[in-house]
């Protein structure tokens, strides 16, 4: 391709284009275009990036470019990206001393994440609580009613004495079981959930 061709490519238009070799080999996508070479891109997984000369373009058809070497010449090319910025000359000042111009280093982050195990403990505290409760209860209980009942020497009653017996010397002890009920408490613990 002569220099008047070469100077009539639309640098923009072969962005994303396929660079093509001498033999149509594969030498990749066209990633940029710098002053006086392209960059190219090949690989799907394992991308190696090519910064081939802009005078070994032969050739461009709207589509495919072409270029005046192999894949053998390719490896002479490969860059992992550190190569010079090439239109630096344009920025610097004829009338700018050398010890003016200032190295500006580039600051990186990475973010690394990790984890960590950590404990927390728990303090569990078990403690009685009293309570008042009022329980209402019917208990039932025998009473003793004493009558006196006169005596009129009615027969009908049996003596409670002996016949025999004067009731102003002799003493009776009579014993009556008298029942009732009485409250029985029992407290018993249990879990509350």
């Amino acid at each position: 391709m002569s220099e008047n061709n070469k100077n009539n490519i639309d640098w923009d238009n072969i962005l994303k284009k396929e660079a093509i070799g001498l033999n149509g080999e594969d030498l990749g996508e066209v990633l940029e275009v710098r002053k006086s070479h392209i960059v190219t891109q090949k690989g799907i997984l394992n991308k190696k990036r090519y910064y081939l000369p802009k005078k070994a373009i032969s050739n461009f058809d709207g589509t495919i470019l072409k270029v005046n070497m192999t894949n053998n010449d390719l490896d002479q090319y490969r860059g992992n990206g550190d190569q010079l910025f090439d239109d630096y000359s344009s920025f610097k000042s004829s009338d700018m001393s050398k010890e003016l111009e200032t190295k500006i280093p580039i600051m990186a982050e990475n973010l690394e994440v990790t984890k960590r195990l950590t404990e927390d403990n728990v303090k569990i505290i078990k403690e009685p609580i009293k309570e008042i409760k009022k329980i209402d209860l019917e208990l039932t209980h025998e009473e003793i009613t004493i009558e006196r009942i006169p005596s009129n020497n009615d027969n009908s009653s049996p003596p409670l004495s002996p016949p025999n017996e004067d009731p102003n010397e002799s003493t009776t002890e009579l014993i009556i079981k008298l029942k009732r009920e009485e409250p029985v408490i029992k407290k018993y613990s249990f879990i509350k959930e």
